[in-house]
């Protein structure tokens, strides 16, 4: 039996939300509970955070993604918790207009499906009683989506914090506790969010710090007693792996990869052969596929670019067995990259992509992909989902067509991926097979 958890959200993006799900996972954790995190939405940076919080590997749940059946599946990652925590994304309504697998995308989407009750972090700074016509609204927006209570952010003074319990208080809105601003434990930032859990020098003393900070100023107790167990169950769905033995890039350029899919890979059977790019590392010759996850291949074009044994290595390899790239890794596979300088690297050249940082433009959405080629794990025809988000501009993309490729409203997006001879690569980062 999964136990029970909480998912929290907030009314939108950069109202606190992964400060105090990794305070929440370290005051846990500090009293002797085993929490088990969970992402709703396709963000890759979070789960890391997560997983250095709490000790346990945390998984992105996706409705827009992935079934209800797949969703239930990996839920058994719960086992042997005494309590789940789920971040939501953006705003708790927020997602796409057309339905996906089981839903839009929306973390309501999640409380729905499972049960969990949902506890909305509000940034109350400049507002008082005003906040709670926000919370009351979100209470009562969508019927089988609890809002359980919700926790204070960004209070400026005692008086401010008695003003806003007031409105929640005439509304029937529970408070759990409010925060007064702390800029020691913001984490660092960049252009696709968070700067990566292991590029985070001080993370240990930052989780130590909210951990401390959301015990003195929240009742988790009571948290703890509000979460429910959910009556979605089911059995682990499998995950094809693209290889038996997978030589893995694994370095602050290439770590955007959803532990779902290695988790997957790893019981389906197949080995995981990690190595570095940015340590001149070739792929392992003894392995089948070779496997370059997105990342931030723009911030280290030059180490790229003079990572001679890695390039030929890459090149070797992909002579007699696949090669794909996601994102950053479909980038490093290309001809070059131009930096936001305006300074060309050098790339592999396994495929004629040259992609430009210099002019940012963001790429950001759902994609819905109908293989025309065959990729690694996937034969002609294949319907995946998955998730694109970078700043790159295309300026060359000479090879054949991976896939047609779809945004969440079905429209079509110049984005296809590129196929040549064994190498194949996508902008979209791989969830999930469509049904």
């Amino acid at each position: 039996m999964t136990p029970p958890g909480l998912i929290i959200s907030a009314p939108a993006s950069g109202t606190g939300k992964t400060t105090l799900m990794l305070g929440l996972l370290a005051a846990f954790r500090a009293t002797g509970l085993t929490v088990q995190p969970f992402k709703s939405g396709p963000d890759y940076i979070d789960p890391a955070f997560h997983a250095a919080a709490s000790g346990r590997p945390s998984y992105n749940l996706e409705s827009w993604a992935m079934t209800a059946g797949r969703i239930a599946g990996l839920l058994g990652a719960g086992e042997g918790a005494d309590l789940i925590l789920a971040e939501g994304s953006m705003g708790l309504f927020d997602g796409v207009a057309q339905k996906g697998e089981t839903g839009t995308g929306a973390s309501a989407d999640l409380a729905a499906l499972t049960g969990w009750p949902v506890v909305l972090v509000l940034d109350v700074s400049g507002q008082a009683q005003s906040a709670a016509a926000v919370a009351k609204g979100f209470a009562e927006m969508r019927p089988g989506v609890r809002v359980a209570g919700v926790v204070l952010n960004r209070v400026a003074s005692p008086r401010h914090e008695a003003l806003v319990r007031s409105g929640m208080e005439a509304v029937g809105i529970r408070v759990f506790g409010a925060l007064p601003r702390k800029a020691t434990i913001e984490m660092p930032e960049r252009h696709l969010g968070l700067v990566q859990a292991e590029e985070t020098p001080e993370l240990d003393r930052i989780i130590a710090e909210a951990g401390a900070f959301i015990a003195e100023h929240l009742d988790i107790a009571a948290l703890q007693a509000i979460a429910e167990s959910s009556a979605l169950r089911g059995p682990t769905h499998p995950v094809t792996p693209p290889g038996q033995r997978i030589a893995l890039a694994r370095d602050a350029a290439f770590s955007f990869v959803y532990p779902h899919l290695l988790n997957g890979w790893r019981n389906a059977g197949a080995e995981i052969v990690p190595f570095s790019p940015l340590a001149d590392e070739a792929p392992d010759d003894g392995a089948d596929c070779c496997w370059l996850p997105g990342g931030y291949p723009e911030l280290h074009g030059a180490a790229l670019a003079n990572a001679a044994a890695f390039r030929r290595g890459l090149k070797h390899f992909a002579e007699t067995r696949p090669v794909h790239g996601e994102c950053g890794g479909y980038m490093a596979m290309g001809a070059g990259l131009v930096d936001a300088r305006g300074q060309r690297h050098e790339m592999t050249g396994l495929l004629g992509l040259v992609t430009s940082f210099e002019k940012r433009r963001m790429h950001l959405g759902y994609r819905l992909a109908t293989l025309g080629q065959a990729m690694p794990g996937h034969p002609v025809g294949t319907r995946l989902r998955g998730h694109e988000f970078h700043y790159s501009t295309i300026l060359d993309q000479p090879d054949m067509a991976l896939a047609n490729v779809e945004d969440a409203n079905g429209e079509p997006v110049p984005e296809t991926g590129s196929r040549r001879g064994l190498a194949t690569g996508t902008f979209f980062h791989l969830i999930a097979e469509a049904t």
